[in-house]
């Protein structure tokens, strides 16, 4: 009878440590919940039946906080709006005020990795819209192994846009090679003899930007590279690279550069040896009022670059009204000291993340960070407000990031006009 007692007593408490376990599985860091739209699916971390908090790991100190605070002041600018109108509806029937946590980085992946184990800590349910690739490489990994998006951030390193790399990532903005490539593809199409010199920053952006240029370029009897140097995103100066490059005579000068200090410089050094060749800039680097008025880009043939946004400080959208709406955001609720209008182009970018953002909130069904992957890649041919005409949004594409088309621009002193030849 004794043994008997023991091993009925024994039974239960294996049951009890069992249902426990079990229990417990949804509890641990970086828990997820159920999938599928069970609105009875335990919250991921971040998430109540009344708000939503987003962090952004961004520089906003060092040489790249111009760029970096416009990621957060339009996150912020749209979803300020969004708030004073009740919120988001979800999927799942609640409606929910959204909260942004910003943390700086200074472009410094050490601070970004810290920054993101930090938000975890804080209980964010996703990052987003941070700028830069090496900052967003520095938390990749330890994103996928807790489970928690990266989702629709500012840099163009196709490995964020790759799902079976990136499981829990998404690139908001083109691919470098999206944009290298399209303007290749017009210095080809012009049937033009084009001699290209490039300066490209020693690392996967950098590359990025070449390899999209040979590939438009491809084929092209009429264009041809004749010399090509790198830069370290450390550097102080490019002089001694612009000087060798000017002694080639090219009449195309193809800047992969990220850094604002040195765009401005490269500019201000090739006048100053009488060398003014067309000119290339990558698109976060291309700003009128940050660095082509200062840099006296007017002093060249042509400088272009490539954009999908609308640009906030060019006359030709000065009635604009989905402008119109966007500077009135940002002064309202973009907590934003820079110009006004914003002079990086990363304040439109950020906006047009959180507009992203708000329709995959609307899509969710459950409280869940597995529930947001899902509803993420569903999004497709969206215009968001902001947006130029022939680009919108498609998380659908696989290697694709959610905004992949783009737009060729020249400077005409004042902003951009679209470059339908060269």
């Amino acid at each position: 009878m004794r043994n008997t007692a023991i091993a009925r007593r024994a039974t239960v408490l294996v049951a009890v440590a069992a249902a426990t376990a079990l229990a417990l599985t949804g509890c641990g860091r970086g828990s997820t919940g159920s999938t599928g739209g069970d609105t009875g699916a335990k919250s991921s971390p971040g998430i109540t039946d009344t708000s939503i908090t987003l962090g952004v790991t961004t520089p906003l100190t060092g040489t790249t906080a111009g760029p970096g605070q416009c990621t957060v002041a339009g996150l912020k600018a749209y979803f300020g709006d969004v708030n004073a109108q009740g919120g988001v509806k979800f999927g799942d029937g609640k409606t929910r005020k959204v909260t942004v946590k910003a943390y700086d980085d200074a472009y410094d992946p050490q601070k970004s990795l810290a920054n993101f184990q930090q938000m975890v800590s804080d209980n964010v349910f996703l990052e987003t819209s941070g700028l830069g690739t090496p900052t967003n490489r520095a938390f990749r990994q330890q994103a996928i192994a807790d489970k928690v998006p990266q989702a629709l951030v500012e840099t163009g390193d196709p490995i964020f846009s790759d799902q079976k790399q990136s499981p829990w990532q998404l690139g908001a903005v083109p691919i470098y090679q999206n944009e290298g490539e399209a303007f290749g593809k017009l210095l080809a199409k012009s049937g033009k003899d084009v001699t290209i010199a490039v300066l490209y920053q020693n690392d996967d952006y950098g590359k990025g930007y070449l390899e999209g240029l040979q590939s438009g370029i491809k084929g092209a009897d009429n264009v041809k590279i004749v010399k090509q140097l790198t830069y370290e995103a450390t550097d102080t100066s490019v002089d001694s690279q612009i000087t060798q490059l000017a002694a080639t005579k090219a009449n195309v000068f193809f800047d992969a550069m990220s850094i604002t200090p040195l765009a401005i410089a490269s500019l201000q050094k090739a006048q100053s040896i009488g060398w003014e060749p067309s000119w290339f800039l990558p698109s976060n680097t291309s700003s009128p009022d940050a660095i082509l008025k200062p840099g006296n880009a007017t002093n060249y043939p042509g400088v272009y670059s490539v954009s999908f946004s609308k640009a906030a400080a060019s006359p030709a959208y000065a009635n604009d009204p989905e402008v119109q709406k966007f500077l009135s955001d940002m002064k309202q609720y973009g907590d934003y000291s820079g110009a006004e209008p914003p002079a990086f182009p990363h304040c439109t970018w950020s906006y047009i993340i959180g507009e992203t953002l708000d329709k995959v909130f609307q899509k969710m069904k459950s409280p869940t960070r597995d529930e947001f992957m899902k509803q993420l890649r569903t999004i497709s041919d969206y215009q968001a407000p902001m947006m130029l005409p022939g680009t919108h949004v498609d998380t659908t594409q696989a290697g694709q990031p959610a905004i992949s088309t783009v737009v060729v621009q020249k400077y005409n002193g004042a902003g951009y006009a679209n470059a339908d030849s060269f």
